[in-house]
């Protein structure tokens, strides 16, 4: 045996021709083309496993990473919308202020520079609810489209350019965040 491993030491690097096989465990030797069969399918045996450990674990991973970017757009959409009822309450607040500018007449009649600072305070609020996603729909002038406003009236026109064209804003809409959360009703011009 010591003179095989100096053989084999000396040729390294060479192929071999002579190749010694062991005994099987059974104490029988089988032919070495019979062991290299057995070992050629054993070696496609292994390399199929690992095909399917390698394709199953890619999955795996893929179903992971697209679970966790649908988990974090959730979250990222409950955020989003967790104030809608806060701003749907606070809306009436606004609908205050703009009933106060609608009247004129008793508008005019208070102290310009008191005025200037409800007007002021109007917009702060305004602003503050535009930064965080709230954004206010006046579509006084535009044509009356039946998925976004609320037509609370119809105004009898003459003139054909405003038919079916809004008249009047009675109440502003609003959208958060792009989504329609309270529709504006408005009075729209019908031609007869």
């Amino acid at each position: 045996m010591q003179d095989e491993e100096i053989k084999n030491s000396d040729t390294e690097g060479e192929e071999m021709d002579d190749v010694v096989f062991e005994p099987e465990e059974d104490g029988s030797t089988s032919s070495p083309q019979a062991k290299i069969k057995k070992l050629k399918e054993e070696l496609k045996k292994c390399q199929k496993e690992r095909e399917e450990y390698l394709t199953g674990w890619q999955r795996a991973k893929a179903d992971f990473i697209n679970a966790r970017k649908e988990e974090e757009k959730n979250r990222a959409e409950t955020i989003k919308f967790a104030n809608k009822e806060f701003a749907q309450e606070i809306l009436a607040a606004m609908d205050s202020f703009d009933m106060a500018f609608a009247n004129k007449e008793a508008w005019e009649k208070v102290d310009k520079n008191w005025r200037v600072g409800v007007e002021y305070i109007y917009s702060q609020l305004l602003s503050v609810l535009e930064q965080n996603g709230l954004k206010q729909i006046n579509p006084a002038g535009e044509k009356f489209d039946p998925n976004i406003h609320t037509s609370v009236e119809s105004v009898s026109v003459e003139d054909e350019k405003d038919d079916h064209k809004i008249m009047e804003v009675v109440q502003k809409g609003y959208l958060m965040h792009g989504a329609l959360i309270r529709s504006p009703k408005v009075k729209v011009g019908i031609k007869n």
